[in-house]
């Protein structure tokens, strides 16, 4: 079964927009910033198996489900990709939620990780996939060991976990570099066909 959802790629007005890259990127520092800059933008609010925490608030930080209806989800092809997040909870991007800001003609942002990526792909061929790029390997190595709580072991883990992340740049439509957060932001933005503040009537 299709489910269409966004436009070809000409199709400015309703384009689903997948943002991904490696560990410590910056990814969540950027969506941020361009939500904050065009709240015109519609963001995914991820599905979650694992309890709220305190403060966190249903359909605003996640959607919180049961596991027999995340089950249920995946079975009736309502999840656009999901993942088992440390063994224990599954996340997922629920695909009525997008299909509905599409059809309002919003443009549509879902921040996710490689894996995410790639079933959107599947799932969506004519969404738009960004990469979100360090400036070079020195900067996402100081990112990933600056914080010093990992021991060797686990900074080397995550420095060729890296690697293999970076490796996936050649399977996304385009690179947006991460030297610059507000830079970054308003690229990805006019990427989404979104005009900068300068430009708007």
């Amino acid at each position: 079964m299709s489910h269409p959802v966004a436009g070809g790629p000409g199709d400015r007005a309703a384009r689903v927009t997948v943002l991904a890259g490696p560990t410590a990127v910056g990814k969540g520092t950027v969506s941020a910033a361009v939500r904050r800059n065009h709240p015109e933008i519609w963001v995914s609010v991820s599905a979650t198996t694992r309890p709220p925490r305190p403060g966190e608030v249903d359909g605003v930080h996640y959607h919180f489900v049961s596991p027999e209806q995340f089950d249920d989800f995946v079975a009736s092809g309502d999840m656009l990709e999901w993942a088992v997040v440390h063994g224990v909870h599954r996340y997922g991007t629920l695909r009525g939620p997008v299909q509905r800001a599409v059809a309002e003609g919003l443009p549509v942002l879902l921040e996710v990780d490689l894996a995410g990526a790639r079933q959107i792909r599947q799932a969506l061929p004519e969404a738009q996939l960004v990469f979100l790029a360090p400036p070079d390997w020195d900067t996402l190595v100081e990112r990933l060991v600056g914080r010093g709580t990992e021991d060797a072991e686990e900074r080397a883990r995550r420095l060729e976990t890296a690697k293999v992340e970076l490796a996936a740049e050649p399977e996304f439509d385009v690179t947006v570099v991460n030297d610059e957060v507000e830079r970054a932001a308003a690229e990805l933005a006019r990427l989404m066909g979104i005009p900068s503040a300068g430009q708007r009537s």
